[in-house]
């Protein structure tokens, strides 16, 4: 999976992949024109997003309604550092969803790839080359 980025102006930054652009800016206090999220708001996204995917997979599959259903995601920062000290998603259910739903519905939240990914620390290799060399 190779994704190309660029940087069309500004704090702007670019990513291209598989005929999608994901267009990223930082807030004008950084000094941005604050006309995109910012690559951390996208890393927070994909956290909830995935694991939404799970939760809504889980109730697809069972013929549960998806209407009134909301994941509601925080995060604590060190204030100094600005590393994420801890993440949380709760799932938000209608009453028509029973309770015997809602401990499968956490673990179905927990197969988030994205979640898995952070878990496991990947290996990060960065490097500098000549262009076309």
């Amino acid at each position: 999976m190779d994704m190309t980025i660029t940087f069309p102006g500004g704090k702007r930054v670019d990513a291209a992949y598989d005929g999608f652009l994901i267009s990223t800016d930082q807030p004008t206090d950084e000094g941005g024109q604050d006309t995109a999220p910012s690559p951390l708001l996208y890393c927070l996204a994909s956290l909830g997003t995935c694991a939404g995917y799970y939760v809504l997979s889980y109730l697809q599959a069972r013929g549960l309604p998806t209407d009134g259903v909301k994941l509601l995601q925080s995060h604590e920062a060190d204030e100094k550092t600005g590393k994420l000290k801890k993440f949380g998603i709760t799932i938000q259910v209608p009453p028509e969803i029973p309770e015997k739903h809602h401990k499968p519905l956490a673990r179905s939240a927990e197969k988030c790839t994205v979640k898995k990914l952070m878990e496991d620390r990947p290996v990060f290799e960065i490097r500098t080359e000549t262009a076309g060399g």
